[in-house]
């Protein structure tokens, strides 16, 4: 199979394969903005064509602090502390902080932002679309020749949204190491749009005085605002380890298409709720979800954000991926929940940090995850 990795702004003669018009828009788009266009992501941004195939793939050297979806560090050990700060376990607290100490240690030991990820979005979730891993062993191989310093990586990977990838790079003997639990519904006209909780949402958005609308044309400051809402939410409240969309990216990705955008508008035009929503295959989630978290709590900004991407899956016949947190919030409208891992490719590092690595992997599936089924987390 014919692999090559490349630089989108220097792509050689016939780099581009002619089906993935989609990934493409986006990889020279981030690549004409820099990867600064999330803020808080510091990599090598290159394009990675594997036969007819086209993946977007990121290179880390060590960077500490910025957003996970570059960084495991900042997956494992930085958002767990902050998830600790959010979440009462009663006496598995101070137990999970001095783990997390220790995880800290033999993270960095093993060199773990040392790390390439195939398919990497830039997005809280990447989805795999049809990708079913048939060319995984050719993927690492290459790349583990050209960094064989580096751990080679792909998030979110799950039996729900994409099986056939994770069965195959099971197989291939990748690392399965969980990163957290996400919220899946198979069937939204059956498992969502019935619930209680849904009708509630509908009838406070009937009597919101908003304005849906599908964007198809940003209104001057409308970039501006929703990053602004989305940074109410997911960086001012929850982490700043989420990644920070700039309003440059928010308009790249709408130009693009690769996010379609639903808001609900106030009667001066002002967006108080935005969700932006990535389709790949049959599987949409919101990687943009805010709201403006300044405006009273029983407003219902949340709850309609949340309608806005639901009912888009809906009326596309799409299932729904709205990955983690909420987990109360999500499960009262459907969802079910599924442990969402990273697949890690550790053949050709050294034997220390292949052990490091599989003895982590161990504990988190004997500890942690009993742990995040438990509570629901």
């Amino acid at each position: 199979m014919s692999i090559l990795l490349f630089d989108p702004l220097e792509a050689p003669a016939g780099a581009w394969p002619a089906g993935c018009p989609t990934e493409r828009r986006y990889i020279e788009a981030i690549a004409r903005g820099g990867p600064g266009l999330v803020a808080n992501v510091r990599t090598r941004w290159l394009a990675l064509r594997s036969g007819d195939r086209l993946y977007p793939v990121t290179v880390n050297d060590g960077e500490i602090g910025d957003s996970y979806v570059c960084l495991p560090h900042s997956a494992y050990v930085l958002y767990g502390r902050r998830e600790l700060e959010l979440v009462e376990l009663g006496l598995l607290n101070p137990l999970l902080r001095a783990s997390l100490l220790l995880v800290d240690l033999v993270l960095r030991a093993a060199r773990v932002n040392h790390i390439v990820h195939v398919d990497n979005w830039l997005l809280s979730t990447n989805l795999h679309g049809n990708w079913d891993g048939r060319d995984a062993r050719a993927i690492r191989d290459y790349l583990s020749q050209l960094f064989p310093q580096h751990l080679i990586a792909v998030r979110s990977v799950d039996p729900w949204s994409s099986p056939g990838l994770e069965a195959a790079l099971r197989t291939d003997g990748w690392l399965m190491i969980p990163s957290r639990q996400v919220w899946v519904v198979s069937d939204l006209a059956r498992e969502w749009r019935p619930r209680r909780a849904t009708r509630h949402d509908w009838r406070l958005l009937a009597g919101s005085g908003l304005t849906v609308e599908d964007v198809h044309t940003l209104r001057p400051g409308d970039a501006e605002r929703i990053a602004q809402l989305y940074r109410m939410l997911y960086v001012e409240k929850y982490s700043g380890l989420n990644p920070i969309f700039t309003a440059a990216w928010i308009s790249g990705t709408h130009e693009t298409g690769a996010i379609r955008y639903r808001v609900a508008r106030d009667g001066n035009g002002i967006i108080q709720s935005v969700a932006g929503s990535l389709v790949r295959g049959d599987v949409l989630t919101p990687p943009v979800v805010g709201y403006d978290t300044s405006k009273p709590r029983d407003a219902g900004l949340y709850r309609i954000a949340s309608y806005l991407f639901a009912e888009q899956a809906e009326q596309s016949g799409l299932r729904m991926h709205s990955s983690a947190g909420a987990a109360d919030f999500k499960r009262t409208r459907g969802a079910q929940p599924v442990i969402e891992c990273t697949a890690v490719w550790v053949g050709h590092l050294s034997p220390w940090r292949r052990w490091i690595l599989r003895a982590f992997g161990v504990l988190l599936w004997k500890l942690v995850v009993p742990v995040m089924r438990r509570k629901q987390l």
